[in-house]
């Protein structure tokens, strides 16, 4: 009897796994932690229950690992000469992840949601707040700030505003990047000094063109700046994950 290799095995899990959690933050987004049910996960996801529980312990489990994904994807954004450029480069990369990304718009609803009271919404700020403050302390190093900012003081300034924008975007139909733009553009000045702050990018779209280059062209089909359709058209959301496995 022929029996399947072991790598392809992991390989298939790997798969398994992905399609599970795309279906979870697909699921999570829509209906929050509470109403959110597995059979729905597993509907779209294409796999037993049996594999879903294999994979994830429970729906707790499973909504901590779509809350993970906030601090283990964030993509590369491109060096900068000045490291206020960096920082603000954290949170626009972020918005574009946020129009892009199903897990991480999930990831961000898990994380203001109030339900599920086990689950750590800690880390993702503190995560977010360390990585800022550091990239801040380097600008503070090579004289890009104003005399007496602290850069925790920023850092947590644009942590918090930004759970507050991405909140009243949803809620009142608002394009979270361009609120973004707008939060550095007004914040910026009072913490670099005036020869850096009029040299910085926070305008909509810095994240495309901190991820891809100067004009920040990259295939999209939702419609954001700088992107252009991909070949064959068509319209929807990209999608980021693989499509499901029955087994596990």
């Amino acid at each position: 009897m022929r029996t399947e290799r072991p790598q392809v095995k992991q390989d298939r899990a790997v798969r398994t796994r992905r399609a599970i959690l795309d279906a979870a933050a697909v699921v999570f987004e829509e209906h929050g932690y509470d109403a959110a049910k597995l059979s729905d996960i597993v509907n779209i996801a294409k796999v037993t229950k049996g594999a879903l529980y294999f994979h994830f312990e429970s729906k707790e489990g499973l909504a901590q690992s779509v809350i993970d994904a906030q601090n283990g994807g964030q993509p590369q954004a491109l060096p900068q000469q000045y490291k206020a450029q960096e920082f603000i480069d954290i949170g626009m990369v972020f918005s574009h992840q946020m129009r892009h990304e199903v897990l991480i718009r999930a990831s961000a609803r898990l994380t203001l949601d109030q339900t599920g009271p086990h689950l750590d919404r800690v880390t993702p700020y503190e995560t977010w707040i360390d990585l800022c403050a550091g990239v801040l302390s380097e600008a503070r190093r090579r004289g890009e700030l104003l005399p007496g900012v602290d850069p925790v003081v920023p850092a947590r300034l644009i942590v918090g505003a930004y759970a507050g924008l991405n909140t009243m975007s949803h809620t009142l139909g608002l394009d979270l990047d361009a609120q973004v733009a707008e939060l550095y553009t007004h914040v910026m000045p009072n913490v670099v000094v005036p020869a850096v702050a009029i040299r910085l990018d926070s305008a909509p779209g810095r994240g495309a063109r901190a991820l891809y280059g100067p004009q920040g062209l990259h295939s999209c089909r939702v419609g954001c700046a700088n992107g252009v359709l991909p070949a064959g058209g068509g319209s929807g959301e990209d999608g980021d994950g693989e499509g499901g496995d029955p087994t596990v």
